[in-house]
């Protein structure tokens, strides 16, 4: 019978399949359909088990390769997300004056960023209303930043990067945003002894853009840096 079916294939495929058997052992498809006639021909009352095994290592196969496509789309969005947080920082370095530093975070670090508001809060001994000074900087009395960072809630440590919905607390120092802001993310800024704190806030119009479950590496390097930036700018 096996002879009789040899017989059917034309002698130069033959030569070719005993030649380069990896052809059809590299082609899933084929090796499905050569499993398949195997098992059709012992009945239905008889298990290739070589059959059940191959089935069991492509799909093996198949949750590697999805894991393998996975680590690659993560290790992509961190190369890219840290080249975007290193072209931030760079562009914090150039303006020459205060105001030039507040009116590069509107104009170029929001854009950069990808997100529709950048602004700074600076807490002042000033018992008085908050108060727009000039572009993103905000100036509120004394204890407001504590209170947008818990934002309703208990209070997390305060250097603490919070990553959450947008807070009804928080909406307002969002100013004047392109879109509606669905997401924030509120970086405090300690600006050391003897001065009060400050805090960056960041809001996106993407509700998943910063969420609790997110890593905040990249974003505490940022918020790093622009503490830096921001005490050469007061000490001046």
């Amino acid at each position: 019978m096996m002879s009789d079916q040899a017989a059917d294939l034309p002698e130069e495929m033959r030569a070719r399949l005993l030649a380069r058997p990896d052809l059809i052992l590299s082609d899933r498809d084929l090796m499905r359909a050569l499993i398949g006639a195997r098992e059709a021909d012992l009945g239905e009352n008889v298990i290739d088990i070589r059959g059940r095994a191959m089935q069991a290592l492509e799909t093996r196969l198949d949750r590697l390769e999805e894991t393998h496509e996975t680590v690659i789309s993560a290790a992509y969005e961190n190369q890219s997300g840290m080249n975007t947080v290193h072209r931030a920082v760079l562009s914090l370095l150039e303006p020459m004056d205060f105001d030039g530093f507040l009116e590069n975070l509107e104009s170029a670090v929001a854009p950069i960023l990808r997100v529709e508001t950048l602004s700074l809060i600076m807490e002042s001994g000033s018992a008085g209303p908050s108060r727009d000074m000039a572009g993103p900087l905000t100036i509120v009395p004394a204890g407001t930043i504590a209170g947008l960072i818990s934002g309703g809630r208990r209070a997390p440590r305060a250097d603490d990067i919070i990553l959450r919905r947008v807070a009804e607390q928080s909406l307002p120092y969002h100013g004047d945003a392109r879109a509606p802001i669905r997401s924030e993310a509120l970086l405090p800024i300690d600006l050391g002894p003897g001065r009060f704190p400050a805090l960056l806030l960041i809001g996106s119009a993407e509700t998943g853009r910063f969420t609790p479950a997110q890593g905040t590496d990249l974003l505490r390097f940022f918020g790093q840096a622009f503490r830096l930036v921001l005490i050469s700018w007061l000490r001046e």
